[in-house]
């Protein structure tokens, strides 16, 4: 359910700033939306985990409050990031 090191050092490296920027609003929604997608097809075989679904709202809403906070700030890396990872408004 958790992602490997190597996919979370390729999302970073994708969507960092810089070098080794790991603390951006960027880097941050990127990763928790590849654990996000983990869980949610977790679920498909595993309908009950009551526990895990607990687990996928606290980062849906942890998500929703980097990208507002990123909307509130810059308005034009919000709307970047989210046409690049596919997610809606």
């Amino acid at each position: 359910m958790s992602i490997t090191a190597e996919r979370k050092q390729a999302l970073i490296s994708e969507h960092g700033r810089g070098e080794g920027d790991t603390g951006s609003p960027e880097v941050q929604v990127a990763i928790l939306s590849e654990r996000i997608s983990n869980l949610t097809q977790h679920f498909k075989g595993h309908a009950k985990d009551n526990h895990s679904r607990r687990g996928l709202l606290m980062l849906v809403n942890k998500r929703r409050a980097l990208l507002d906070y990123l909307r509130k700030s810059d308005g034009d890396r919000y709307l970047a990031l989210i046409a690049k990872l596919g997610l809606r408004k």
